[in-house]
């Protein structure tokens, strides 16, 4: 028999520890697909480390068949809504017997809306991406006002050019197009929940996923877009889609929609879980409208990966946890221009294979049930967890075994040889660059960044254009070879991103000593003024072999340690290293 909670706050630990019905009974309240899940399972199996708790789950066939009076009475209620499950039960039951609420089950009401999603997370000052609602079903007919053209929508008056992205208002429809311009080829990317198996030929028999279309489509290559559908009889989605594409361009013509612009972000979905406002594991995966394939395990689980949140983005998960009220949620992170934006909310999500995510979970769950109902209590510091893998090597530690560093020697993979060039230049325009980087006081200049070498670049141009046109000196013109070098090397790519190029500049008070390596056309007896003796560097780039290396050792190192797959990158985010590998 469960006590109140103001009883259970005045008990201490050998009042409560002598009796079992004293103890504080948790339930779960959820369909039988997620209360019996592997995931939940981890963490209720840590929960029942607290001495303290009892777990209760709940019977789907009680949840759906039974009155509410006739549920197990608990004092602490996790409860979230799924396909088929009875919020409204839940909410009934929660009234009728006040038991401390893990997730508030009214604001799972406004989850299932992505009108209601988005307009709060605006209101929470959460950014999200700019959008209008399109709403058939309202009777004020300026909630329903679409005009379409052949590369923009304009609905209720705000232009939308394509790329853009239509969404159901329904969180529970996971039917999203994607509009592409014409100048991209056109058509959709249609994304959908999940993924159907391999249909036969001939086979009429429903498949558990549709099309999003009228006509069974096949998947295949094109150059203009990741993907094209070509109408087949018969045809059939393979498994590991989650989107496919479409020809069609015009936009659905029945039903509710939000339309917002679609972000360019880097091929990536980033999926945030909260457990608590002060606790958030963050995982990327592959978008699935870059290609339509989802990259699944062994297993056919969705592979992912983990991800390190900014302070910014930190902050927007204490805020979403807040404004919709659920302690554990899950929702989605778009990376664009240098910002984050939410794009939806899940509601109730755990992650779905991190031992270290399941010890965090339960440990902050075990507490704040515990501060809540029965804060006189002893409460443990931590609670024992598990390793993903067993150590490979015996240890003393036995389960609480941890990465806490790395170090290593690593050389670079197969790469193209490094190169260098140098030559004696004595033009003012080199010397003005050499002052504006403070080489007079160091000797010397480094210049590394897009600007600085825009600038050499820009000399080397200019100074090329002055010998056709006949207008440099005689010492320009017999440089002409290493400066058509220079420009070369620094127009390469058409940017100057990454680390495979640099301009050294180092000042000779009286030019260059004699018996030095000399560039062509040197004479000796020319007087000795300054000069600057300018090094190019480039080259060292990683050929495709040497990518290969460099992930296949990412994966290895991620893999290889105690703690799981994920240890390397846990322990990096905890700041224990000095330097990244």
């Amino acid at each position: 028999m469960a006590l109140g909670q103001g009883d259970l706050a005045e008990l201490g630990d050998d009042e409560l520890s002598g009796d079992e019905g004293n103890q504080v009974l948790v339930g779960i309240c959820a369909m039988a697909k997620k209360s019996q899940s592997k995931p939940m399972n981890e963490i209720l199996t840590r929960l029942r480390e607290f001495e303290y708790l009892k777990m209760v789950v709940f019977p789907e066939e009680v949840i759906l068949k039974k009155p509410v009076e006739e549920w197990p009475i608990v004092d602490c209620l996790i409860s979230f809504h799924s396909k088929g499950f009875p919020l409204d039960k839940a909410i009934q039951y929660a009234q009728l017997r006040s038991p401390f609420i893990i997730n508030n089950l009214h604001m799972q009401y406004d989850i299932q809306d992505r009108r209601k999603v988005y307009s709060i997370l605006a209101a929470n000052g959460i950014e999200i991406p700019r959008y209008a609602v399109l709403d058939r079903d309202s009777p004020d007919p300026k909630h329903h006002e679409l005009v379409e053209s052949e590369d923009h929508v304009e609905v209720n008056g705000v232009v939308f050019n394509k790329p853009f992205v239509e969404k159901p208002v329904s969180a529970e429809d996971h039917n999203i197009y994607i509009y592409y311009p014409t100048s991209a080829g056109g058509g959709s990317q249609r994304l959908f929940r999940k993924p159907t198996h391999r249909k036969k030929a001939g086979d009429n028999k429903s498949c558990s996923q549709q099309l999003p279309c009228k006509s069974n489509v096949v998947v295949e290559p094109s150059p203009q877009i990741p993907l094209f559908i070509k109408t087949l009889p018969c045809a059939v989605l393979i498994g590991s889609r989650s989107s496919v594409y479409s020809p069609e361009s015009r936009v659905r013509k029945t039903g509710s929609f939000i339309y917002e612009d679609f972000m360019p972000t880097d091929g990536t979905d980033v999926k945030v879980y909260t457990v608590g406002p002060d606790y958030a594991h963050a995982e990327a995966r592959k978008s699935p409208a870059l290609d339509g394939k989802v990259e699944r395990d062994s297993e056919g689980k969705e592979i992912r990966y983990p991800v390190i949140l900014t302070n910014a983005e930190k902050l927007i998960s204490r805020r979403v946890c807040l404004a919709f009220k659920q302690t554990v949620c899950g929702f989605d992170l778009l990376r664009a221009n240098g910002r984050s934006y939410v794009c939806d909310v899940n509601g109730f999500s755990f992650v779905k294979n991190s031992n270290k995510y399941y010890d965090d979970s339960a440990k902050i769950l075990g507490n704040m049930i515990l501060r809540e109902l029965a804060p006189t209590l002893h409460i443990p510091w931590s609670v024992p967890f598990q390793l993903d893998d067993p150590p490979f090597v015996p240890t003393t530690f036995g389960k609480m075994m941890e990465l806490r560093c790395v170090v290593a020697v690593i050389r670079h993979g197969d790469r193209t040889p490094k190169q260098k060039m140098k030559v004696e230049v004595r033009h003012p325009k080199f010397f003005e660059i050499f002052a504006k980087y403070d080489g007079y006081k160091h000797g010397h200049v480094k210049l590394k960044r897009p600007k600085q070498l825009q600038e050499i670049l820009d000399i080397a141009r200019s100074l090329l254009c002055d010998i056709k046109t006949h207008s440099a000196d005689c010492e320009i013109e017999e440089k002409r070879g290493k400066l058509e070098q220079l420009k070369s090397v620094l127009e390469m790519y058409g940017h100057f991103s990454g680390i495979n190029r640099k301009v050294q500049m180092k000042y000779q008070p009286k030019g260059r000593p004699r018996g030095s390596s000399s560039d062509d056309g040197t004479d000796l007896n020319a007087p000795k003024e300054p000069s600057l003796v300018l090094i190019l560097k480039w080259g060292g780039e990683l050929t495709p072999a040497g990518r290969i290396q460099a992930e296949e050792l990412g994966r290895i190192f991620r893999c290889m340690y105690p703690g799981g797959q994920d240890g390397l990158i846990l322990s990096n985010a905890k700041g224990l290293f000095s330097n990244g590998v």
